[in-house]
């Protein structure tokens, strides 16, 4: 019985696969797209550049001494992602962000531990 049903399971996925396998997409005639090189990436201000570049900085120096807190992380995903876009205004905003966690999670470090001894 058991090995009725273990030949029915068996068979069913090897079925399954192939037509998974028949089904995958074939190239159309459709035009090339321009490879991404070709298409001009958005650009940032100088001034948002380097407000990006002293964050990332920051968040290096906040990890190598396990002070990096989570909302600076997300933050400095948020300005690469605004870079990325093209939002000038957007990456200097949480490129400050980022800066001033960071500056507090270091400051954390010379708190006092709760930990009971």
């Amino acid at each position: 019985m058991n090995s009725k049903i273990f030949s029915a399971a068996a068979a069913s996925l090897i079925a399954l696969f192939m037509i998974g396998c028949s089904a995958t997409p074939t190239k159309s005639a459709e035009t090339p797209k321009a490879p991404a090189a070709a298409v001009a990436a958005p650009t940032i201000s100088e001034e948002a550049q380097k407000a990006l570049t002293q964050a990332e900085a920051d968040v290096k120096a906040a990890k190598s001494k396990f002070a990096l807190w989570t909302t600076a992380e997300t933050a400095l995903k948020a300005a690469q992602e605004a870079a990325k876009a093209g939002d000038s205004a957007g990456v200097i905003s949480q490129a400050k962000y980022v800066s001033g966690q960071v500056k507090q999670g270091l400051a954390q470090i010379s708190y006092p531990t709760t930990e009971q001894k």
